[in-house]
Order: C-alpha cells, then sequence, then structure tokens
C-alpha cells in the first residue's frame, strides 16, 4: 500500500505539514478524551483525576478533514497530566497512550458505543470521533499498512523478511482485555495494540523475535509490528501483528474444565512444563545470561521481604501469617550465605494458566510476553531466575484448584498433582530440577502469594479468600 495518505501528500486533513492544526486538534479533543479515557478497561489511571493531556505525536492515517462521508483515521500519542500539584513525582510526568481514532461526519448505528464524541471547535468541529479498531473498514487500512513496511509521519512499520499477509480479512476486536487491544483478522492473524507505551522495545516484540531466530516455534513468531519515533531517545513499539492460533483453548479454561469435570490434568501439565522448558532454554541460548551471588540475592530477600511489610499494611488479612512468610525469605538469605548462586535470563515474566494455549492436537504455546503491564519497561526487561516463570505457574494451578467451588480435599490433591507433574515435565527438558533450589522457588512462590493478595484486596476483594489459602499454607511450610 503507498503512502498516499500521509501528511505530506493529503494536504486537506488536519495535521498537514506545518500547520498548527496539532495543537488545536488537541485542545478540540481533550475535553471529549478526559471523560472517555478513564472509562477504557486498559487505562492505568482509575483512582487519580485527570487533569489534562499533552500531545506527543499525531499522524494521519486516512485524512480526517476532507469533509466527504469517507471515514478518516487518526493515530494519536497522548501524554496524560495529573490534575493535583502535588502528584507523587512517580506520577508527575503522567503515562503515554496510544489512540486511534476513527472520524465522520456521520456515525453508523453498529459504531454508536465506539463514540468518543463530537468537537465543538477545532478542525474536526461536528464531527464525529469514534474508537477506530471498532470500524471494520479502518482495522482493516491498519493491516494494510502493516502489509507495507515503511514509514508514515511518526510511525514506521516493519514486517518478517519472507512473511505471508493475507489481505483482505474481516477484523473484530476481542473483548474483554484490560491492558491492551487486540483484532483479529479473519482465522489468520491477530495484531495486538499496546495502549500504555514508553521508550523501548517491547518484550512481546523483543522475545518472540528472538526465539523465532532460534527455531523455537512453542511462541507464535511475529509478522509484523509498528512502533513510533516522537523524538524519544528509543521507538516505542505500538503493536505486534502475529499469527492466530485458531481452535487453541487457553490453559485456564482448560483446568478449570478439567476440575468441573473431577479430571485428572497431570497429562497436560506435564507437556506444559516441557514446553515451558523449551523456551526457557531457546531464550538462555538467544539472549544474554547472568548469576546472582550472594550480595544479588541478599537484595532479592529484602526486597521481598519489604513488598510482604507493604502488602501487611494495605491487607491486615496478612498481619497473622507476617513471620511465617518471612521465613521464606529467610531461606533464601540463608541460600546466599552458604554461597549458592543461581543462573539468570530472560524470562516469560507473567506466566500463568492464562497465557498458554492448548492447540486441537494438544501441543502448548506461550504467548504474552509483556511481562506485568504495570511494572516499568525496563524492570520487564530484566534478567531473572526461570523459578520465578516457573512460581508463577504453579501459583497458578493453586489459584485454579482454590477458587472451584467444589473444594474438598480431592481439589488439593488434584492441585499438587498437577503441581508436581508440571515441575516433572520442565526437570525433563532443562536438565534442572527446579526443586534443587526450593529456597529460591519457595520465596518466588510467596512474593507471588503476596503480591496476589494485595491485587484481590485492591481489585476483586470477592477473591481474596483464593491467595488467602495459599497464604497460609505457605506460611506454615517447612
Amino acid at each position: 500500500m503507498s503512502d498516499s495518505s500521509s501528511p505530506r501528500t493529503a494536504p486537506r486533513g488536519v495535521l498537514a505539514t506545518g500547520s498548527p492544526h496539532g495543537a488545536a486538534l488537541l485542545d478540540s479533543l481533550t475535553h471529549l478524551l478526559a471523560r472517555w479515557l478513564p472509562r477504557q478497561r486498559w487505562f492505568a489511571g482509575k483512582g487519580r483525576a485527570l487533569g489534562g493531556l499533552t500531545l506527543v505525536a499525531a499522524t494521519e492515517l486516512l485524512p480526517c478533514g476532507t469533509g466527504g462521508p469517507a471515514p478518516g483515521l487518526l493515530h494519536l500519542l497522548v501524554r496524560t497530566r495529573p490534575d493535583r500539584q502535588d502528584a507523587p513525582a512517580a506520577l508527575a510526568t503522567g503515562d503515554c497512550y496510544q489512540l486511534l481514532l476513527g472520524v465522520r461526519p456521520v456515525l453508523p448505528p453498529a459504531l454508536a458505543p465506539a463514540l468518543v464524541g463530537r468537537p465543538v471547535d477545532g478542525p474536526l468541529r461536528g464531527r464525529a470521533v469514534y474508537d477506530a479498531l471498532h470500524d471494520p473498514r479502518l482495522a482493516d487500512l491498519l493491516l494494510e499498512r502493516l502489509r507495507a513496511p515503511g514509514r508514515l509521519g511518526a510511525l514506521r512499520f516493519g514486517r518478517a523478511p519472507g512473511t505471508a499477509i493475507p489481505s483482505g480479512l474481516a477484523a473484530r476486536v476481542l473483548t474483554g482485555e484490560q491492558t491492551n487491544s487486540s483484532v483479529v483478522y479473519g482465522d489468520s492473524h491477530i495484531l495486538k495494540l499496546f495502549r500504555r507505551v514508553s521508550p523501548g522495545i517491547n518484550p512481546d516484540l523483543e522475545l518472540p523475535r528472538a526465539l523465532a531466530g532460534t527455531g523455537c516455534d512453542r511462541v507464535p513468531a511475529p509478522s509484523a509490528w509498528f512502533e513510533a519515533s516522537p523524538g524519544t531517545a528509543e521507538p516505542l513499539t505500538l503493536g505486534v501483528l502475529q499469527p492466530y492460533l485458531a481452535g487453541s483453548r487457553d490453559g485456564w479454561h482448560l483446568a478449570c474444565t478439567a476440575l468441573g469435570r473431577r479430571a485428572d490434568f497431570t497429562d497436560a501439565a506435564r507437556s506444559l512444563g516441557r514446553a515451558t522448558a523449551e523456551v526457557h532454554t531457546a531464550l538462555a541460548a538467544a539472549l544474554p545470561t547472568s548469576v546472582l551471588r550472594r550480595p544479588q540475592l541478599e537484595q532479592t530477600a529484602t526486597a521481598m521481604t519489604e513488598r510482604l511489610a507493604e502488602a501487611s499494611s494495605a491487607v491486615p488479612a496478612l498481619r497473622p501469617y507476617r513471620t511465617g512468610l518471612r521465613r521464606a525469605y529467610e531461606d533464601l538469605a540463608g541460600f546466599a550465605r552458604r554461597g549458592r548462586r543461581c543462573v539468570v535470563q530472560r524470562l516469560h515474566g507473567d506466566l500463568h494458566l492464562g497465557q498458554v494455549l492448548r492447540g486441537p492436537g494438544g501441543r502448548w504455546s506461550l504467548i504474552d510476553f509483556e511481562g506485568e503491564p504495570a511494572r516499568p519497561l525496563t524492570d520487564r526487561r530484566t534478567l531473572g531466575p526461570p523459578v520465578r516463570d516457573i512460581a508463577g505457574m504453579l501459583r497458578s494451578f493453586d489459584y485454579a484448584a482454590c477458587q472451584h467451588r467444589a473444594g474438598g480435599p480431592w481439589v488439593q490433591a488434584w492441585s499438587r498433582a498437577s503441581r508436581a507433574a508440571y515441575v516433572a515435565g520442565y526437570t525433563e527438558v532443562s536438565g534442572t530440577d527446579p526443586m534443587d533450589q526450593i529456597e529460591l522457588l519457595r520465596a518466588y512462590e510467596t512474593d507471588k502469594a503476596v503480591y496476589e493478595v494485595l491485587y484481590e484486596a485492591r481489585h476483586r476483594p470477592a477473591w481474596l479468600h483464593v491467595p488467602m489459602a495459599a497464604i497460609r499454607r505457605l506460611a506454615a511450610s517447612e
């Protein structure tokens, strides 16, 4: 596809080169976006008043100011400004968000739920501005841009060599996501758009590309991607297009279904452990590794202890178990004092049953390598011990069992058997038994459970009993 819709060749657009329309455009949209943004599932500033927006970059993918019936497509990067003058330093600069806005003189009824509003002034005065991902015509245009590498304004589109990306695929937006937005094209590809962005390559692009270079096929290889360079030291990763694993089901759904049927899950858990080990082995081969020795391990134990103290202050239910939980961190410090060490490498970073897919043939794939989106990008790219991912998956088996309404001893036996099978499968492929570093594994599992308690207390109080069951078990364990 040509760049015929770029600002340089679309003088009738609202962002013609050299025009002052960028500032006027944002001024006219700020009031609308200030009401719309906090209602989006992916907006991270809930609970904080929005003081305003700063334009980082604006690019017309289709001209928006022609006045004709055809839709326009506007790509914005905006930075939020906290409302309070005394906002914490960490929030003083706000967050940067990616917005894709459609523009039409008349909005079809089917797109009414996507409406952002109608500006009362500025270059888009009186026109309907809406979330463009819900418009199949504009979603298709985005796919066409990804099929044709090149630059457009602040945006750069890249494509993996030799990758086939069909055109004319029906687009549909996935529902239920919280931190990003995804569009599925036919049964062929899925595009993930990162809503809150920051300078630096996103791990969800970096790690699958590295794995593809090793020949590891446990992770869908990126077909195309796009990024922005709005004057920052490093580009911002905006979106990744990957093959869509049609017919696959996520591990959480499969585990809950097995629990509902009182069915054994150990074969699936063992093969999932093997898949995890294959990915860890390939990441260690493709990217740098390092070693944690006594000072770093003691710092890790101290940081975990501090997180426990903070969580206990916020969630009183944790307080009776602090002594037992701290024992896991003290054991990790003792592990370090005995001269033990551990290899660290790039990881998935947020591994659980919802981040794995099982295909029709029973083969597992790992997805969503973004890490914990709430953490800074630099933290998500930090090396860590493989047991951190393993601990996350072990907690996920426990979560599935504890949330099962039937309860009873058989549910806990299901969890123990699935956890053991997962570790056994991991050991078979990696040649390293995570239980050989039990102090490290238990400390990371305890740290994860403490995080879960804090999360559930803040966001889903009705689920607090699930991680609290693990807290009681971990606090009592020797």
